[in-house]
């Protein structure tokens, strides 16, 4: 089936509900399972359970999810995309090589919980929106996993999760992110190449871009009409200016973030299936229609 057949609510290879928390979990367990066989991986239960409370507004202590860009779909989403990925580097990989299980659940983890930054707590008043943390949310989401890992005896993925939580963000310079060892630099970049192939290949990625990442951008204080500071910290004055930019942004994406920083490692998703590269498919079929439809002067 081809990638405009399928429904937004479905992932690349339109087998999997990335709305469905019940689902991506089965999925992404089950990739796991077949790479590491025998490997105990109860506490993904764990984590896919705590992640819909959080979501969903039943975690004692957090609202609901109220942005509608970085939502509970992106990020099963991108999770879905980091278990591929991990499946396609270890399986390409001499076993002295593979990242193993237990980097495995840490980058799963950590794609969970990578925006969980936007999510307000309770007594938050301050703001209306969880937008309002966009340019600190990667920061928050690392304090939300200092606190909640330990609780569920997952206290040893604290700190390998906040390092490589900063590959899926803007507030720390890659060059600078702290990591331990060659192999969480690599589970770092595959975390950050799941986040960026996830969105990118999504078949409502454009529609989402003028209507809810704007709104989050505005939200967040990097969008919006002239001020008498001169646009000061503002990237685009309208929707329709967001996605003028977005192919080159896409472009960009690809060439100098998931190409250059990442060195390529988008590749171990055609691993995964096979060598079909679905994720950049996607992407490519996206930017073309968006550069076609901005052609004709179009803006949705």
């Amino acid at each position: 089936m081809g990638i405009l057949e399928r429904a937004g609510h479905m992932d690349v290879s339109n087998t999997v509900d990335v709305s469905d928390t019940a689902s991506v979990a089965s999925t992404v367990t089950s990739i796991l399972a077949a790479c590491y066989p025998g490997v105990d991986l109860a506490p993904l239960a764990v984590l896919f359970y705590d992640f819909d409370r959080l979501y969903t507004g039943t975690y004692p202590g957090y609202r609901a999810c109220d942005v509608r860009y970085h939502n509970a779909q992106h990020v099963l989403d991108v999770t879905l995309a980091m278990a591929r990925l991990l499946d396609g580097h270890d399986r390409s990989r001499a076993p002295e090589e593979a990242l193993g299980p237990e980097r495995a659940m840490i980058g799963i983890a950590a794609a969970l919980f990578h925006d969980s930054g936007y999510i307000r707590k309770s007594r938050d008043s301050r703001h209306k929106n969880g937008a309002a943390y966009t340019k600190i949310h990667v920061s928050r989401g690392i304090r939300f996993v200092t606190d909640y890992l330990p609780t569920v005896g997952l206290g040893h993925m604290v700190e390998p999760c906040a390092r490589i939580m900063h590959f899926t963000g803007y507030e720390v310079d890659l060059a600078d992110v702290p990591v331990a060892n060659e192999r969480e630099h690599m589970l770092g970049k595959l975390l950050g190449t799941a986040d960026l192939i996830a969105q990118m290949a999504d078949l409502e990625y454009v529609q989402k871009c003028r209507e809810y990442l704007y709104e989050e951008f505005a939200a967040g204080g990097l969008a919006g009409e002239a001020s008498e500071d001169g646009y000061k910290g503002i990237m685009y004055r309208s929707p329709e200016q967001l996605l003028d930019q977005t192919p080159e942004f896409m472009r960009n994406a690809i060439e100098v973030r998931l190409n250059g920083h990442f060195n390529g490692v988008h590749r171990y998703a055609a691993n995964h299936f096979g060598g079909d590269h679905l994720y950049m498919d996607a992407i490519q079929e996206n930017c073309r229609d968006l550069v076609a439809m901005l052609e004709r002067g179009q803006h949705c």
